[in-house]
Order: C-alpha cells, then structure tokens, then sequence
C-alpha cells in the first residue's frame, strides 16, 4: 500500500510541477479510464469487486496501484500463460475412477453435488486412504517427525512460513540426515513467510547440505509485475508417495506452543495414508514447477505405492489468484453450507466474509441448519480481529451462534457437516484465501476423523465463549466506526 501512495503522491506533482496547462486533461483521461474500468467490474457484484469500485474512483492513481497488486483477476501473461501450461500437465495425471464417485453417488446423493463441481476443477476422489486428525501443533509435528525418519525414497515439503528455533532445527537435521541416505528432498518456501530468515541464505545452506530449496515468488522480483502480493499458503508434506499431511500448522516453533504468542496457539493438521496422498503430491508438484523456470518433473516416479483398506473417501484440493475468476474453494464452501442439513461448523481465525457468503451463512441458519464459528479472542492482526467482530451483528441477528477461543489464538482452519464431511486445510475465511492465495485443503466423507472433528470443535467450544448479540450491539461508540471503516478496507486485510 506505502508504494501506492507514494506513486500517487508523485503523479499529482507530475501533473501540477510539469504538465501544468495539461493537467487538467490528464487527470480527466484518467477518470476516463477509471470509470471504463468500472464497467469492467460491475459486471461481477461480489462485495470483493465493489471495494475495488469505490477505491478506483476516489483514488485513480492510487486505486490502479492498490488493484493491480491485490484485486486483478488476471495476473502477467506469461505467469499465466505457465501456471495454465502446469495445470494441463497435471490434469493429465488426475483421472477420476468412476466407480468411486459411482459409490459416493449412492452413499450421498445430497451432497456428491460438492464432489463433481471439484472433480470438473482438476482434484479427483479418492478411496483406500486412512485419515488421522491432530487437533493441536505439537501431536502433529511428534507424527511428522516420526514419518520423516522413516523416509526411503522421497521427501516433499511445501510451507508459507518458517522461522528459527527448535522446529526447524529438528526439520534440518533429520532432512540432512535423509539427503546422506539417498532420499530426494525438496522443500518449498514462500518468500514473504521467510522474510526474517533471508530466503536466499537458507537457499545456500540447504543447498550445501543436499537439500534441493526453492523460494516461492521472490518479492524483489515480483514488484516489478504488481504481483508480489499473492503468496503461496500451502502447507504440505509428502514421504515416500504414501504418506501426506496438510492442515494450518507452519514450521515455527509457536505452532507447537514451544514459545507463547497470543497464548494457547490451536492449531490442527491431518495425515493421509494410501491412495488420497496423490492428489497432495500431485499439487506440491505443480507448485515446485511453478516456483522453478525451466524444471520438468516426472510426475509418475511419485505415485503412491500402496493401497490402504480404510474407510470413506478423500478429495485433495488446491486454489489461488492465477485461477481467478474461478475459485474451486470457496465454490465447495458454498456448496457445503448450501447442501448443510443438520449443522455446519467452523473454525477460523479469519472472519473477513463478503457479501454472498454471509448470505449463504445466514440463509443456513434460517433453514433450520445449526451454524457455529469459533474465532479467536486473543488476535495476531488488531484491525482484522475488528472486521471479525462488525461480522458477528448480521451472523447472530440470523440465528448463527460465534464464540470465541479464550485459552489463546485459534489457528485452525476446519469445517464440519451432518457428522458426513469436514475439510482440514490452510484456508482461511477471508479475502485473502479465496482470492490472493494460493491454498489447499482436504474434503473427507465418512472417514472417521469426521467425528474426531466434531468432538475436538465441541471441546474448543467449551473453553470459548459465546458471544452476546445484546453485548455486541453495546460496544464502544469509537469501536463502531473504527470497524466500518476497517470493513471498506477488508479485501486489503
């Protein structure tokens, strides 16, 4: 945003120190172009497109500079033109099993719907996949550490931050260790998310012990292209093809609660075993070739080589802006809440909604659907925890019950539904997930860890409290308008 502003600051001194008599036609050639643009946008009426509506007219240079860096629907040309190449390639080694969708047809006609819609996307249905749920950071990464050691072939890891401490200690030397034995090892890091490490040194490090290191979307770089704003929030880790974990948890030592930030920090991964790993690897893989100019993997020396006799079914799923105007996550988020028959369940430190989810959320609860979100009480970012609580008015007004996490910040990012599904995954319930990041995520049928869900979010509730509608509408005259401006703000937080 600092860029914007100056950029601005220094046009209207063009146009006032050098143009002078020309200023005028200037500045109304760029109202011209702000109003063509849109018509542009007011095609879509999502609420993400009218913030960008009001910004450009306000602040034509400013507004074009805040647009092209966080609100574009198409990113450079060539960037697009390669993630386009990548994701043909990887259809190709996405085929559906058509007996498995016809099993889950039968099972779930209510909500197969959900299924199809990403299957169209790219991201298959899988059976044969065992499903283990780790409702905090520190049972996950004993569960991690543990596989990891047992590595033979290959290690993929894919993360949007690490930083320094006995997390990442642990990671390297037991990574190092892996390289010695002839275990390919790649790990892939966003930029922004190692920015206090120095992506370029962990690079040498790493590189020196045999480790294969590639640094997502350089943001040096990408200001030349406007695009340093869209970052990679995956988070996964593969072994040996047979072995998967993707959920919130980062490698940083407070994700295991190793170090206090925020208090009690809650978060949940998953851990797939079988089939269903594929399509995590499948995605990591896309991601390295997206990261690297040149590089050319071979997909299939990575499939799974075993077969797990487990019960339901798995759907590996990934987004981001270059496959925008679509968004295959928040379409299965919506489909979810719309084919929700009992209850529906979140978690989320992020509540940024626009306005078509709200409408779905509160549409739920006025069927008769039992819809609860827990946030965190203790916040990481002051000004998106006030846009989380301006949200509760209209959730609650419509029946939605929200609590907050007292022990500390809640992390997780979980949905439950019906005692059926859950998704457990990076994605977060805000604009920057459905729109600016690239994310991922699972969507689990009838597999077990369903109910392990449930039970964990019923006993976080119990720890969290409630949030009063009455209370609500008490607050603090000044905590009022610092919300409704930070709401117009909301796609930038």
């Amino acid at each position: 945003m600092l860029i914007s502003i100056i950029l601005q600051i220094i046009t209207m001194l063009l146009l006032v120190g050098l143009l002078e008599e020309y200023a005028s036609w200037a500045y109304l050639l760029l109202e011209i172009v702000s109003i063509a643009l849109v018509f542009a946008l007011v095609n879509d009426s999502s609420s993400f497109n009218s913030f960008w509506i009001v910004i450009i007219l306000a602040f034509p240079v400013f507004g074009y500079c805040l647009y092209f860096m966080w609100g574009r629907k198409h990113k450079n040309r060539a960037f697009y033109k390669k993630f386009k190449s990548i994701s043909e390639k990887g259809r190709t080694f996405k085929q559906q099993d058509p007996e498995t969708l016809a099993e889950l047809t039968e099972l779930h006609p209510n909500k197969v719907q959900v299924n199809r819609c990403l299957i169209y996307d790219g991201f298959p249905l899988y059976k044969n996949t065992s499903v283990r749920y780790f409702e905090v950071g520190e049972k996950h990464f004993d569960a991690l550490f543990e596989d990891l050691e047992k590595a033979e072939k290959f290690i993929f890891m894919e993360y949007f931050i690490a930083a320094e401490g006995q997390i990442w200690d642990r990671l390297i030397d037991i990574l190092s260790r892996k390289v010695k034995e002839h275990v390919e090892v790649r790990l892939l890091l966003d930029d922004f998310g190692v920015l206090y490490m120095d992506g370029d040194k962990i690079r040498r490090d790493l590189a020196k012990l045999g480790i294969r290191v590639s640094i997502f979307a350089p943001i040096v770089k990408d200001v030349s292209y406007l695009t340093f704003n869209y970052r990679n929030h995956q988070k996964i880790t593969v072994i040996d093809g047979n072995i998967g974990y993707t959920g919130g948890v980062n490698l940083a030592d407070e994700y295991a609660n190793i170090i206090e930030r925020f208090g009690h920090w809650k978060d949940t991964a998953i851990r797939l075993e079988g089939d269903g790993v594929w399509g995590l690897t499948e995605i990591f893989l896309e991601m390295w070739e997206l990261s690297k100019d040149k590089e050319q993997l071979d997909y299939n020396k990575y499939r799974p080589t075993i077969s797990v006799d487990a019960p339901g079914y798995v759907q590996p799923v990934a987004d981001g802006p270059a496959n925008n105007p679509e968004n295959p996550i928040e379409e299965m988020i919506t489909h979810l809440v719309t084919k929700a028959r009992d209850y529906i369940y979140f978690t989320t430190p992020y509540l940024v909604l626009d306005n078509r989810m709200i409408d779905d959320l509160c549409r739920a609860a006025r069927s008769g659907v039992d819809v609860r979100i827990i946030t965190p009480r203790q916040y990481d970012k002051w000004y998106v925890y006030m846009v989380n609580i301006s949200n509760y008015g209209r959730l609650m007004e419509n029946g939605i019950k929200i609590y907050e996490y007292v022990p500390g910040f809640i992390h997780a990012k979980n949905i439950i539904t019906d005692d059926e599904c859950c998704v457990c995954g990076t994605i977060n319930m805000d604009y920057r997930s459905f729109y600016l990041h690239y994310e991922c995520g699972v969507l689990m049928t009838e597999v077990p860890a369903v109910m392990d869900m449930k039970e964990d979010f019923l006993n976080t509730m119990r720890v969290s409290e409630r949030v009063s509608l009455d209370e609500w509408r008490k607050r603090p005259l000044w905590q009022k308008c610092i919300q409704s401006i930070l709401r117009i703000f909301s796609p930038l937080l």
